[in-house]
């Protein structure tokens, strides 16, 4: 029997989770992980569990933040991610992390 492959924190993860997305979700997802700076398997079980989501300024994450704000949020979807950004640039004092919580929106 071959040796199980362990993560970086030593757990061993062997089930697969899929599921369906809209383009329009799958957009705001990816826009949401490129913003966090972490894989898309960790923002979502991250997510998942209602844990606080790390966010380490990066050269990425800058880059990501500022496609965002060149985006011209404007439209009632951009403005959950609006306010998602702005809680990560209130957070950064630095070089420092900053936690961001997964933002509920109201469903209309």
């Amino acid at each position: 029997m071959s040796k199980k492959v362990l993560d970086q924190k030593g757990r061993f993860r062997n089930k697969l989770i899929s599921f369906r997305m809209s383009p329009e979700e799958s957009k705001m997802l990816d826009r949401k992980v490129a913003l966090a700076g972490i894989s898309k398997q960790d923002y979502i079980i991250n997510s998942i569990l209602n844990k606080e989501i790390i966010v380490e300024p990066s050269p990425f994450v800058i880059r990501s933040i500022k496609r965002e704000l060149d985006h011209k949020i404007e439209t009632c979807d951009d403005k959950e991610m609006l306010l998602w950004i702005k809680e990560m640039l209130m957070g950064f004092n630095g070089n420092k992390k900053t936690k961001v919580k997964p933002t509920e929106v109201s469903r209309q």
